[in-house]
């Protein structure tokens, strides 16, 4: 059973450089296809997870479905339309992890893998941790993708109350990190649980067919 688990939790490695290197990959490149060149400036525009990795939102992933990598820098200025700009960009991120999802769930639901092998086992665990980014990250709470999204869709003298009012979110949010990590009060899990769950189920069922 111990080791199981250990080879469970090293091959999550390779599956979070992965995930988070598609997602912050296809945010600087989007970018780069609307005229920002600053992720491409910067060396962001790589298949080097290095690049991309945040030791904590790492962390985060390793040991649940959440968690995030270090921003891509974007300039909306360089977009004709800075607040769509800003938000394409920010989709672009969890759609392509729920594309590598797709994928990854496709080899399953066709037999394309060989049941109890290691690399079985990494794929799965790629499917869930995909499946974990992209929904963590379309939250519509500061500084997630999905604020981002939300921005576009709200009139521009709503816009400013919706910032400030997401000011304190990632307060909040640390504060229930550290709540269920330290305290091991799982406020976080009992708040996003409810969100993940069934969408991972409805993600198993499209795309694995199970």
């Amino acid at each position: 059973m111990g080791e199981e688990l250990s080879i469970v939790m090293i091959i999550r490695i390779p599956a979070i450089l992965i995930a988070l290197t598609v997602h912050e990959l296809s945010h600087g490149y989007i970018a780069r296809l609307l005229g920002d060149s600053t992720a491409e400036r910067e060396g962001r525009l790589t298949l080097n997870p290095l690049a991309h990795l945040d030791p904590f939102g790492a962390l985060m992933l390793f040991f649940g479905p959440f968690g995030w990598a270090k921003p891509v820098p974007v300039n909306p200025i360089y977009f004709k339309d800075p607040i769509m700009g800003m938000a394409i960009v920010a989709a672009a991120g969890p759609l392509s992890n729920i594309v590598l999802a797709a994928f990854t769930g496709l080899l399953f639901r066709f037999g394309f893998v060989n049941p109890g092998s290691m690399f079985t086992a990494f794929l799965y665990i790629l499917f869930m941790i995909n499946i974990g980014l992209a929904i963590f990250n379309l939250l519509p709470v500061y500084p997630l993708d999905g604020s981002r999204i939300v921005m576009a869709f709200l009139k521009s003298n709503q816009r400013a109350g919706f910032m400030k009012a997401m000011t304190v979110v990632p307060k909040i949010f640390l504060g229930l990190i550290v709540a269920e990590w330290i305290f091991n009060i799982p406020l976080l899990s009992f708040i996003l649980n409810p969100i993940f769950i069934p969408a991972l189920n409805i993600a198993k069922k499209v795309f694995m067919g199970v």
